[in-house]
Parts: C-alpha cells; sequence; structure tokens
C-alpha cells in the first residue's frame, strides 16, 4: 500500500459492487485492490444506498457511490466556491456561534446558499480554517478535529437533586447572602492546560480567582475547598456551576465543608450570568492569549483585589469589598 491516500476510482467501487454481490469477504477485496480494509469497510457503509419507495434496491452500487463522494466533496467546498458566505460564516465564527448555531440560523433566515454545520466544522479544520486559527472561537479549543468513532459527548453524571430547577428562589432572586457561582477560564491550548476557577458571591459580586494546573476535577475542587472553608457557612452557603467535567467532584465540597452544589441544564450558561459577566472583567488582565504559568497567587490576588476594589453601579457605586464586609457583618450579628 502506498504512504499517500488517493481517494476510491469509478473502476474500484465498480469492482466493490460486483464482488459485494457475489459475497466476496472485504478482506478479500481489500488484498486485489491494494487498500486497507478499514477504506472498504468505511466505503461500504458511507456510500450505501438506500431507497425508501422500493426498499429492495437498497445496497452498495459503484456508480451511485462514485456521485455521493462527489456530491460530498462538493459540498466541502462550497465556503471555498462563495467568498461572501464563508466570510459571513467567519465572522459569526469568531463571534463565538458555533457551527451548529450557524447553519440552524440560515436555515431560520432562509439564506441561500446556505451550509450544514458539518461543512463549517470541514472548513475550520482544513488548511485556509487553520491559517485563521478558527479552531481558537470554538467552545472546545481543540487544534485538531477528533476521529470520527470517538466524536461522543459524554455528558458528566449529576443527581437530579442538584439541578438549578430546585434551587430556591431566595438564591435566584439575590435575597440572600452567601450563594456564589462558579466557572472555569481557559486559556490558549498550545499554552498549556493551565486555567483558573472564578468565583463569584452572588449579592455583592465579591470575587476570588484560582490558578489551576489541569481541569482534572480532584484539584480543582480541593482548591475552591481550601479557598471558602474559613468563611463562616452563612457566607458559603451554595456554589452553582455548570456541568463541565472539572466540577464532577461535587460532592467533595458538600461533604468537606458543607457547601451545597447547584447545576445549570446543558448548555445553559446565561443561567450564571454573574460570573460569566465577571469573566469578562477579568479578561482584561487575563486575555485568552495569556500565558498563565509563570503567574503566582499573588498575582492572582491583585486582579481580585481591582475587581472587588472597584465601584459597582449594580451596588449604589459601592465596591464588592464593602457590600460584602456589611453582608458578613448582619450575619454576625
Amino acid at each position: 500500500m502506498g504512504t499517500s491516500y488517493t481517494q476510491l476510482s469509478i473502476t474500484e467501487r465498480r469492482k466493490i459492487e460486483r464482488w459485494r454481490h457475489a459475497k466476496v469477504p472485504v478482506d478479500e477485496m481489500a488484498r486485489v485492490l491494494k487498500r486497507c480494509r478499514s477504506t472498504i469497510f468505511r466505503e461500504l457503509k458511507r456510500n450505501h444506498f438506500s431507497d425508501e419507495s422500493m426498499p429492495k434496491n437498497d445496497g452498495y452500487y459503484g456508480a451511485a457511490a462514485h456521485l455521493m463522494q462527489a456530491d460530498r466533496r462538493a459540498r466541502d467546498r462550497k465556503l471555498i466556491k462563495y467568498p461572501e458566505l464563508c466570510q459571513r460564516v467567519i465572522e459569526r465564527i469568531k463571534d463565538g456561534w458555533t457551527p451548529e448555531q450557524i447553519s440552524n440560523r440560515m436555515i431560520q433566515e432562509r439564506a441561500k446558499p446556505r451550509v450544514c454545520q458539518e461543512t463549517i466544522y470541514r472548513y475550520i479544520y482544513s488548511r485556509e480554517g487553520q491559517r485563521e486559527d478558527l479552531w481558537w472561537y470554538l467552545p472546545t479549543h481543540r487544534v485538531a478535529r477528533r476521529p470520527r468513532r470517538t466524536r461522543r459527548r459524554r455528558e458528566p453524571k449529576f443527581h437530579r437533586d442538584v439541578s438549578i430547577l430546585f434551587r430556591p428562589d431566595d438564591v435566584a432572586h439575590r435575597r440572600q447572602f452567601g450563594h456564589w457561582e462558579g466557572d472555569l477560564m481557559l486559556f490558549k491550548q498550545k499554552l498549556g492546560q493551565a486555567n483558573v476557577t472564578s468565583l463569584v458571591e452572588r449579592v455583592s459580586r465579591f470575587t476570588v480567582i484560582l490558578k489551576n494546573p489541569n481541569k482534572r476535577t480532584k484539584p480543582v475542587m480541593e482548591k475552591i475547598v481550601e479557598a471558602i472553608k474559613d468563611l463562616p457557612h452563612p457566607a458559603r452557603r451554595s456554589i452553582t456551576f455548570d456541568r463541565g467535567s472539572e466540577f464532577m467532584n461535587w460532592p467533595h465540597l458538600q461533604a468537606e465543608i458543607g457547601t451545597q452544589a447547584w447545576f445549570c441544564d446543558p448548555s445553559s450558561p446565561w443561567q450564571k450570568g454573574t460570573v460569566e459577566n465577571t469573566n469578562r472583567r477579568a479578561r482584561r488582565w487575563l486575555p485568552r492569549k495569556r500565558d498563565i504559568r509563570s503567574m503566582t497567587d499573588q498575582d492572582m490576588k491583585e486582579i481580585c483585589d481591582r475587581l472587588n476594589n472597584t465601584p459597582r453601579k449594580c451596588l449604589g457605586w459601592k465596591t464588592p469589598a464593602e457590600v460584602f464586609r456589611e453582608k458578613m457583618m448582619e450575619e454576625m450579628r
């Protein structure tokens, strides 16, 4: 077999069709064609022809398979063929839209021409997309796309009892002090796995920022416990997280210090808008391109001090630190 891969020709596909009808084993097809057996398996799976009106016609046909492959290649080049469409897609990617959001919005707008999310993903990871580092604007910040066989969404397991739907109204409407929101701030993947946990108290907007060497859940949660355990319990009643795998060790939080954990619905960051807003403020000193591996805990504290000592309109122009102290005094009475 050669070192470089070439698409199957129409002649090869017609041979596969005849052999398929003759029930020739795939290993034998691969040997005669001098192809990898996985190439034949993939060809039979991807280019299987089906006819709902006449199920008896279902099967593999060389000519139909060649047309199906050509159609896929044409779709993949659609963003090259239509520069204005391509530019519109790139702008939305850079605005933080996912390929799924872009493609479905085009359907809703009845845009013509338009593209599906798979075509957008393929463009992002093509040579043209790599030139603009479009992968960086995706939520996962993954430089290379995962192989198709491993591309499965694995939702972390969270008990239904800790859903944000069951969070008390006093928390939701900021009527009670001591309820926090937590999130993870990520940075460019090529700068390593270091990240930052941000915690924000919902009433006072008081912020705590913690540096982590990686996203493993146990050390991330241990760092949170260490940061807030010395506060009196009324100042650390609960923390609301998203469903990221880094927060899967939430029972440790409750067992160690008695702090309740709540979790947003999947893909609903707006449900913890306070910490999302704080993250945007913190990005002034912690931009995505910054290498935080060289930053110290003292550097993180200085950023916290800046955030906590800046007057906020939502607090009547008091600072988060002032409001936090006032609430602490009230709880201690």
